[in-house]
């Protein structure tokens, strides 16, 4: 393999998650193993216009494999999606001599890769989101731990619950996704699973829990994914006493769900996701993300992953599809399709055993 890059940063942006770690890691050492620097840039993209930028070697990077959060930092940076904001992020690149970047992230970090490759900074992005809302992969680094962790407050409340026969009403993170909702809702024998994505029978709930609570049972769990709306899960608290006579409490556990020790799942996948991204930067590729599609790390076109993203939550605009073939738009629709097949077949499950 020809080595066309000496040296490459990498950045880690938006929200936080478990396991963007484990990527650095396997980045900065598969990039060394190959002969090429790396450059840690702190706090995503606006770390990159104010060139907050340090040398990281392997000694850097030896022991975040195991902690949460970032060693990069992260924001979110408006000044980045200006022009004169991008051209400050080229200048830092080329003041440093970074051949390409690798940049961990969601949707928006992702979009800041795009602009940066349209602009001659070749650039790689990996999926870094407890929320796993970004359609075109099965899975993100941080969503697994993100789901022990509520998996773990959960057990936690269900226990207190006993004690006092009561239901708790548990608000779960995932921005306007209901994956963490729906697979801990399935985990923790939640009674009701409140998401976006598919309608909920109230009524059907209020009627299950009367009964449960009549043969005996005494605790009872509900998720509610914070998508609904921050009122939502606590004007549900309060008509499920009114309306069962079951003792409730509200519980939002919010950026708790975001930090912790990452999972096995999550630092296996994070390293086999850096050690790709690095493969394809230094293979010259340029603006791909790296995707789990059916158990495989691949690589998916930038462009492709964001419009099927808005195609999949509804906000395609006029000419979004217009650069790509019927083929790959027929592609499209049978991935979104995959995704809303996901939550019909798991709701039913929830809804089937929940108790």
């Amino acid at each position: 393999m020809e080595k066309k890059f000496k040296k490459i940063g990498v950045l880690t942006s938006g929200g936080d998650a478990p396991g963007m770690n484990a990527v650095i890691k396997s980045v900065t050492c598969a990039a060394i193993e190959k002969g090429v620097e790396v450059i840690g840039i702190l706090g995503g993209y606006s770390g990159l216009i104010n060139d907050r930028t340090r040398k990281l070697t392997a000694l850097d990077v030896t022991d975040i494999i195991s902690k949460g959060g970032t060693m990069l930092y992260s924001d979110r940076c408006d000044e980045f999606k200006t022009e004169q904001g991008m051209q400050k992020a080229i200048a830092t690149c080329k003041r440093h001599n970074i051949d390409g970047i690798i940049a961990i992230g969601g949707d928006g970090t992702f979009r800041g890769a795009t602009d940066l490759s349209i602009r001659g900074i070749p650039c790689i992005g990996v999926s870094g989101t407890i929320d796993n809302d970004i359609t075109a992969t099965d899975t993100t680094v941080g969503f697994d731990t993100a789901m022990n962790t509520v998996l773990s407050l959960g057990d936690a409340l269900r226990d207190t619950s006993e004690s006092h026969a009561r239901c708790c009403v548990i608000e779960v993170m995932g921005r306007n996704a209901g994956y963490i909702a729906l697979e801990t809702g399935i985990a923790l024998n939640a009674i009701g699973v409140v998401l976006q994505e598919m309608p909920f029978d109230k009524e059907r709930m209020f009627a299950k829990m009367k009964k449960m609570r009549e043969l005996g049972q005494r605790s009872f769990v509900v998720i509610v994914a914070e998508g609904m709306g921050a009122p939502y899960a606590e004007a549900l608290t309060k008509e499920i006493e009114e309306k069962t006579g079951i003792e409730s409490r509200f519980i939002r556990p919010a950026h708790i769900v975001r930090g912790g020790i990452p999972t096995l799942a999550d630092r296996s996948f994070a390293s086999k996701c850096g050690y790709k991204a690095v493969e394809a930067l230094l293979e010259g590729k340029s603006d791909l993300v790296i995707c789990s599609r059916h158990d495989e790390i691949v690589t998916t076109d930038i462009r492709w992953a964001l419009i099927v993203d808005r195609m999949y939550k509804g906000k395609l605009k006029d000419g979004d599809l217009d650069k790509f073939t019927p083929e790959q738009i027929e592609e499209m629709k049978a991935l979104c399709k995959e995704r809303h097949d996901y939550f019909v077949k798991n709701y039913e499950i929830v809804n089937s055993i929940g108790c």
